[in-house]
């Protein structure tokens, strides 16, 4: 999640959100929060449709779930304890949809190969057939 999108969901200023996590930069380490990219960031932008006039003037912040939860801790505030518990649901929801769909794409990669291996079948059978169906070659009388 976005800096900015935490600051919303815990009540506070962005500015104010990463201010705290500098304060306290020790409590997160690089897979707990990072700088976007510029490509990444312009990438965002551009799916977003943010205006050319205002927005951020840093690099934002990302923040994995770890993160995210880290962040109750270094606000602390009852709004905090609060959106920690929002955001722990969230991460959880999101992990089983994943799993969800990773289970599904692999039962869908055993159908195809189970399937591959039937059409061979399938093509046997049918050469099979086509050889009984076949006129019987007719012999000559001396």
């Amino acid at each position: 999640m976005l800096d900015r999108d935490l600051a919303q969901l815990y009540g506070v200023l962005t500015k104010s959100l990463n201010r705290a996590v500098d304060r306290n930069i020790d409590r997160f380490p690089l897979d707990f929060a990072f700088r976007l990219t510029q490509e990444e960031f312009s990438n965002l932008k551009y799916q977003f449709g943010t205006s050319r006039w205002g927005g951020t003037r840093k690099l934002p912040r990302a923040f994995t779930e770890h993160g995210a939860l880290m962040l109750a801790s270094v606000l602390n505030s009852s709004k905090a304890i609060e959106v920690s518990v929002y955001v722990v649901r969230a991460f959880v929801r999101l992990r089983e949809y994943i799993s969800s769909h990773a289970e599904l794409a692999r039962k869908l990669g055993e159908l195809e190969r189970k399937v591959r291996g039937h059409d061979d079948d399938i093509q046997s059978i049918v050469t099979a057939i086509r050889q009984l169906m076949a006129p019987p070659n007719k012999r000559t009388r001396r």
